[in-house]
């Protein structure tokens, strides 16, 4: 059964970043497209980025496009998400989860994202 453990989270200060891992135990993760979530106080979650299950292709929500950076690691089961240029939107709890595919847009609804992980919480404040 496949489960993720997120970890990296933390305060940080606006204009900063962090390395979120998202670690993958149970199937070899590269069966999967992994994606990367949010979900602010008070808001629903929304879908950050995905990256396919070899790592060759990513997709971005607009608001985090070229400050945001997926990848992965698959000797490691590991996916990753670095995080520059922070802002204070960017505050909320970060988790993981699987897919067959990414899909075309970040926050499709008929996306069938799995086996979700009990996140990090990233707090961007001074």
């Amino acid at each position: 059964q496949l489960q993720f453990v997120e970890s990296g989270g933390g305060l940080v200060q606006p204009g900063g970043s962090l390395r979120l891992s998202c670690v993958a135990s149970g199937v070899d993760l590269d069966y999967y497209a992994v994606g990367w979530f949010r979900q602010a106080p008070g808001k629903e979650r929304e879908g950050v980025s995905c990256i396919t299950n070899s790592g060759a292709a990513a997709n971005y929500r607009d608001s985090v496009k070229g400050r945001f950076t997926i990848s992965r690691d698959n000797s490691r089961n590991t996916v990753y998400l670095q995080m520059d240029s922070l802002k204070a939107e960017d505050t909320g709890i970060y988790s993981c989860a699987a897919d067959d595919f990414c899909p075309r847009v970040i926050d499709d609804p008929s996306a069938r994202f799995h086996s979700w992980g009990q996140g990090t919480q990233v707090t961007v404040s001074t």
